[in-house]
């Protein structure tokens, strides 16, 4: 029996980096997963091959979160699916450097939309069914980065920072009817997000790690099973940060 046996897990962003590890270590822990992509149709395919192989139950759909209507579809495709959805990741994301001053307009929305309003609506579409069983787990995906900032990324980080807000406001809400909700503020990562920054910007920034490198997925997908299992019943609103010593909270 693993630590999430019989649960159902809603992970957005689930096939691949990140979110595709957490995926499978919920499964490696005996949870049925549903999981959102947009456009990786290859790697959706193969996160549900490893999930099976696991002997568990997944579903994959194609969405854009930035819909609050496409994440109640999914939310209710998941539950249709799957069973009440006692665990949800908002893991979803982009991201882009750019000096502030070239920021535009269209590339703010797009960031705020993906990662707020992704998360947003993804919660609402699931609190209500957890708040009535009084039981369940929000857990976002914020940045260590809402704690020091970052050039040439201040959408990326007003974003996450704004996440970060919301989770523990979310958190106060929940907390009464045995929703729990916290957030994981991970260090550079190595998955395509980081891969889509400039050469510069990552070479200075493993400079600037006392460990020396840029994380697998897979050492933080471990966090987020601490969060959605009975070991994780006494965080609310909590950051958690594997970060490399980037930043010491």
């Amino acid at each position: 029996m693993g630590k999430l046996a019989g649960k159902v897990a809603l992970v957005s962003g689930g096939s691949k980096g990140i979110g595709g590890a957490i995926v499978r270590a919920f499964a490696a822990e005996g949870a049925d997963v549903a999981f959102c992509h947009w456009g990786d149709a290859e790697g959706a395919r193969a996160t549900v091959a490893a999930v099976e192989a696991l002997g568990r139950r997944a579903l994959a759909m194609e969405v854009d979160v930035a819909s609050s209507q496409a994440c109640r579809a999914f939310a209710t495709a998941a539950e249709k699916s799957l069973g009440p959805v006692d665990i949800l990741v908002t893991n979803a994301g982009i991201n882009a450097n750019a000096p502030f001053e070239r920021v535009s307009e269209a590339s703010f929305d797009r960031m705020i939309d993906v990662h707020l309003r992704g998360t947003f609506f993804l919660a609402q579409a699931v609190y209500e069914g957890m708040k009535a069983r009084r039981s369940g787990r929000i857990i976002t995906i914020s940045s260590q980065l809402v704690f020091k900032g970052a050039v040439n990324l201040t959408h990326y980080v007003a974003a996450k920072g704004a996440i970060l807000g919301f989770t523990r406001a979310l958190a106060l809400e929940g907390a009464p009817y045995g929703v729990l909700v916290n957030t994981i503020a991970p260090g550079a990562t190595d998955t395509d997000l980081l891969r889509a920054l400039s050469d510069e910007w990552r070479a200075a920034k493993v400079q600037e790690l006392p460990i020396g490198r840029f994380a697998s997925p897979e050492e933080i997908a471990p966090t987020a099973v601490l969060l959605a299992s009975e070991d994780g019943r006494y965080f609310v609103g909590a950051c958690l940060s594997p970060n490399g010593g980037d930043v010491m909270v």
